[in-house]
């Protein structure tokens, strides 16, 4: 079955190149400002609601909680499995007259041809093409690395969704259990007439139902196929909420999350990896990493309308330690791109943030931030090697009170490195702001990092008199900057 199954969807094992292409459910309507192909066979395209082009529209998408579902734009994406290298065509309702593919750092040289650009591509990658300037209703790409061990579907430990649309309201997945999300497969979240959902230990957090509640030890979710929110009324549904310990997550697609699409809470060895997220209504954050520990992220992409990454640690849920997020592709809309806080009740130690690369900030808040509204100590963050394409408001530590601040007391930021980062943007914001002298911002070190290819100074960065030892290397000779 399993083999049939490969040889229909366009795997081909001897000889040439080898890919797999998932056909679409029966029922879904697909995109059509993209056609695209690989190796001359076609690859369905899907829809996607993403934040809109205008910035008003987008900060009202964040605002206007009621009716956020109303503001937005389509943009597209494709899926599909490969070995070795294969070549995709994109064909565009126009002629083409220019092709950017992101991010830079993939290195994908597109060719031109009337109404279609080609390029190839040889492993797993996460692409963005925006043709004749064209960004808010791009074409993401998303090449995935073949599946092994693909569960059976009759395996009493697997909860199966096979090709077609499936409809979930709330599931709890306990120990030793795999969800399974075939490509070709589309499961809806929905909402039914239920009694109110509860999770214990939460008293005192505003929480929501989870269309997917992992609750237990040794939990696996994984696929190729799509979990969708959009018919769950916004606010009304966190899309997979995991709280247990040695949980994987890997390779589906999650669209239009209601709310947070992937808290982590209450964890301990949490594993996220090559999981693609698009959301575009208020509070969509990406992954949400709260009290847990030994928490992976990695080869995800990220555009969703709120916070991509971030880590937080509500007050008596216990710490957040040894948090590492690596090789993602992110988009941030509104928010923070890579950030600790603002909820932070409960320490915070050792969080790296490591060869990402941001494609988009449109945010009105920061691309990189610590942000401390409440009393608990942060220490040991590094942000590393990454790569910003576009920033509005570049890095922030700010320690005061907000609209989320819980404690009565401040808190401290203590042993922060950006090192070896790239950024491109119209102005130069960086700031570094303390509270008081009881709670200070202490040891933090730019090494190597470039605004507009050129290298940060001491005199780039604005700070308060609650700042102690402030180190930037290298540190030429001082220049003008202007604001």
């Amino acid at each position: 079955m399993l083999f049939m199954l490969l040889l229909l969807s366009g795997q081909v094992y001897a000889g040439g190149k080898s890919y797999l292409i998932y056909p679409a459910p029966a029922g879904e309507v697909l995109n059509e400002d993209y056609r695209v192909t690989i190796e001359g066979e076609s690859v369905p395209v899907y829809s996607v609601k993403v934040a809109p082009k205008d910035q008003q529209l987008r900060w009202k998408a964040m605002d206007d909680k009621k009716n956020s579902a109303d503001y937005f734009e389509v943009a597209a994406f494709a899926y599909f499995d490969l070995k070795d290298e294969v070549t995709i065509e994109v064909t565009n309702h126009e002629h083409i007259h220019s092709v950017k593919i992101l991010p830079s750092s993939a290195g994908i040289v597109p060719h031109v041809e009337g109404k279609t650009v080609s390029f190839k591509v040889a492993s797993p990658v996460n692409l963005t093409i925006e043709i004749n300037g064209e960004w808010v209703r791009s074409l993401h790409l998303f090449a995935n690395a073949f599946e092994e061990n693909v569960p059976e579907a009759d395996d009493p430990d697997v909860i199966y969704f096979g090709p077609g649309i499936h409809h979930v309201s709330n599931m709890v997945v306990g120990d030793n259990k795999t969800v399974y999300v075939a490509g070709g497969a589309i499961v809806r979240g929905v909402i039914k007439p239920e009694e109110p959902y509860t999770i214990s230990g939460y008293s005192g957090l505003r929480l929501y139902t989870p269309t997917f509640h992992l609750q237990g030890k040794n939990i696996t979710f994984r696929g190729r196929g799509i979990i969708d929110g959009s018919l769950c009324t916004t606010h009304s549904r966190f899309m997979i909420f995991v709280e247990g310990a040695d949980i994987n997550l890997e390779g589906v697609i999650l669209r239009d999350a209601s709310h947070w699409t992937i808290p982590v809470r209450r964890s301990d060895r949490v594993h996220i990896d090559n999981l693609k997220l698009l959301g575009y209504r208020a509070n969509s954050d990406g992954i949400d990493i709260c009290n847990s520990r030994e928490v992976l992220v990695e080869n995800c992409f990220i555009r969703t309308l709120d916070d991509l990454v971030v880590v937080k640690s509500d007050g008596g849920e216990g710490e957040t330690k040894n948090i590492v997020t690596r090789k993602c592709v992110l988009w941030n809309e509104v928010a923070h791109a890579l950030s600790l806080g603002a909820e932070i009740s409960e320490d915070i130690d050792n969080v790296l943030f490591t060869d990402c690369d941001i494609i988009h900030d449109k945010g009105r808040e920061w691309t990189l931030r610590i942000f401390h509204a409440d009393a608990a100590l942060v220490k040991n963050v590094r942000f590393e090697n990454i790569r910003i394409e576009e920033t509005q408001r570049f890095i922030s530590l700010w320690i005061n009170k907000a609209v989320w601040t819980r404690d009565k007391e401040r808190g401290h930021i203590q042993g922060v490195v950006f090192k070896d980062i790239w950024a491109t943007g119209d102005s130069l914001i960086v700031e570094l702001l303390g509270f008081d002298e009881e709670h200070l911002i202490e040891d933090v070190l730019f090494e190597n990092v470039f605004f507009n290819q050129e290298v940060l100074t001491t005199d780039d960065i604005h700070s308060n008199s609650y700042v102690r030892r402030v180190f930037v290397r290298p540190q030429p000779e001082k220049k003008t900057i202007k604001k």
